[in-house]
This record gives structure tokens, sequence and C-alpha cells, in this order.
């Protein structure tokens, strides 16, 4: 299938688009950064997904993940996160060919328990995916969303690098754990090529952080 997946220079998006590659699939990236993958099925562009004109032209995508997204607790968290999801989603994905979205959104999304523009711009995407799947449906296709809790990326390399907030952020979780990328890419893979029935859902991948309770008596 022709994949396309968005922030593919590292995290989630370079795993999701290795995993595609895997499997046999041709993938496309668009990212504002430089992609270090090499391989003969993966063509990459360089593009910001909140400018809307400087989005690529192309044609036939089947597989949309709409993974690219910053944290820099400012407005450009929403203009990147929420916007580019929906500029990409609707110049890719609202078409015929189209059969599966996927969204990243976030746990945040359903505590409000981060930065307020992240927390939004998240909780956004995840409500966005409802109404996707409502204009989706008719071409036989799912749109669905993923809510990481933390990962072990370079964007959380201050908590990950720094023993006491590590140990902070390991009580709060139930499997005293991060997911990899490589776990939320199996994820994306599944929701998108594996199911043909869940749509309009979202998937809480978080460790156990908000099922967690500590029972006093």
């Amino acid at each position: 299938m022709k994949v396309l997946i968005t922030g593919t220079s590292s995290g989630i998006g370079r795993a999701a688009a290795l995993k595609f590659l895997s499997m046999g699939h041709t993938v496309l990236g668009i990212d504002v950064k430089e992609s270090s993958i090499d391989d003969k099925n993966y063509t990459h562009f360089i593009a910001d997904v909140s400018d809307k004109s400087a989005l690529p032209e192309i044609e036939d995508v089947e597989v949309l993940v709409n993974n690219a997204g910053v944290q820099t607790m400012t407005e450009r968290d929403i203009f990147v996160n929420l916007f580019g999801t929906m500029y990409c989603t609707e110049k890719y994905g609202l078409q015929p060919k189209i059969k599966a979205i996927v969204n990243m959104a976030s746990a945040s999304a359903h505590n409000g328990a981060e930065f307020p523009e992240y927390s939004v711009s998240k909780g956004g995407v995840m409500t966005y995916t409802k109404n996707t799947a409502l204009q989706v449906a008719k071409y036989g296709a799912t749109c669905n969303s993923l809510s990481p809790g933390g990962v072990m990326t370079d964007i959380n390399r201050h908590i990950i690098d720094d023993e006491r907030l590590w140990a902070a952020v390991m009580d709060e979780s139930l499997l005293y754990k991060w997911a990899q990328p490589e776990e939320i890419a199996e994820w994306i893979y599944f929701v998108a090529v594996v199911n043909k029935s869940m749509t309009a859902q979202d998937i809480l991948i978080d460790n156990g952080e908000q099922a967690k309770a500590n029972f006093i008596w």
C-alpha cells in the first residue's frame, strides 16, 4: 500500500516508517528535517505540516499517519499538532483511495495533565479523529487515534537523563516503564492495516499511568 507518514525524521514517525517498509509497503514521509531512512521504497519531503500551502502534491494515499508534533508550550503546539493533522487529512485522507487514517493524540488529551497548549492540541486531535471517521466511512475507511503516555524519544531526553525526574515519572505508572517508539509503531500498523472494523476510537497506551490509584484505609 501507499503509506504517508508525517514526522518521520525521528522517534515514533521514523519507527513507523521502518515498520511499514519492513512489511513491504511504499512509504512517503513529510518532516521539517531530513530523514536518515535509506530505502528504495521510501521518499522524503521537507515541509511544515502547519503550512497548508507548503504540503507536497501526493496522490492516491491509502494509509495516512498524522504523527508530526511539537511540544513548545506556545500556540505553535496547536498549529502543528492540531491544524497540521487537519491540513494533511484534508489534502491526503479525504479521498476514495484512503483505507485508514491514524492520528497521534496523547495521554494528556485524556487528563489535561501537561502544558495547556499541548493538551488542547491533542484533545482536538482526538475529537477531530471522530469527525474524520464520519467523513471517510463512505470510502469504507477507518480513522482512529493513539494516545501514548511517556515514550522513549529525544523530546523526553531531559527526563530520561535526570535520575530524580525519571524516578518521579516512574512512580506515576503501574508498569514502571515507558514505551519504546517501535512499540507504538506496532500499534500504528495494527490499527491501520490489521484492523478492519474499529473506527472513531482512541487507544490509550500509557503503562497504566491513568489507572494508578493509591488506596488509603
